[in-house]
């Protein structure tokens, strides 16, 4: 659930097809070459193109993220094989159900953004896009909070369970054919 502290990245929504692959399967895309410096945010918040008549220029939808990848175009649109950046690496964010938002957030000004980071309190709020910039006072925390969140992802994670394994064990699960004994030469000691 979208809470006043959720980190936000506003991003594009090029078209209704995009809005779609959002709905239907669930993720949406990033070209790595024009990627912010962090994609690991809370939720994204969909700024609707012009691609979109009447409902374009705004915010109205938001998605929590529940993960990315690092992928090609080409294995997210299989359709496009011609692509012109087919073979270019792209983000695969992982998203939830699409939220809807009880206000849209207007672009009144604004007509062309790439991303934003903002925070649930700055989206919740806002009526226009010039809402969503976070106040000079709390931006120093915002950018401290995204470069935590840029450091956990760095951070090497894994699920296995912390236990000892017996050497032959290991030996066995590793495909180690030679006899106990055959590395230990005794002379370095």
């Amino acid at each position: 659930m979208l809470t006043p502290v959720s980190l936000i990245l506003v991003c594009l929504l090029p078209s209704p097809r995009d809005l779609e692959i959002a709905r239907l399967l669930g993720w949406y895309r990033i070209p790595f070459r024009t990627a912010p410096k962090v994609v690991a945010v809370d939720y994204l918040a969909f700024y609707q193109l012009g691609t979109f008549g009447e409902s374009g220029g705004r915010i109205e939808w938001t998605a929590a993220v529940r993960g990315h990848e690092l992928t090609t175009r080409l294995e997210l649109l299989r359709d496009e094989p011609d692509h012109p950046r087919a073979r270019e690496e792209y983000y695969r964010l992982q998203i939830g159900p699409l939220e809807r938002l009880v206000h849209p957030v207007i672009a009144e000004k604004w007509r062309r953004l790439t991303f934003l980071y903002t925070t649930g309190e700055y989206l919740l709020k806002a009526r226009t896009l010039n809402e969503l910039v976070v106040a000079s006072d709390e931006r120093a925390l915002l950018w401290r909070s995204l470069r935590e969140r840029a450091a956990q992802e760095q951070a090497y994670k894994t699920d296995l369970p912390d236990m000892d394994v017996a050497p032959a064990l290991l030996a066995l699960l590793l495909g180690i054919k030679e006899p106990p004994g055959v590395y230990d030469l005794g002379i370095l000691d």
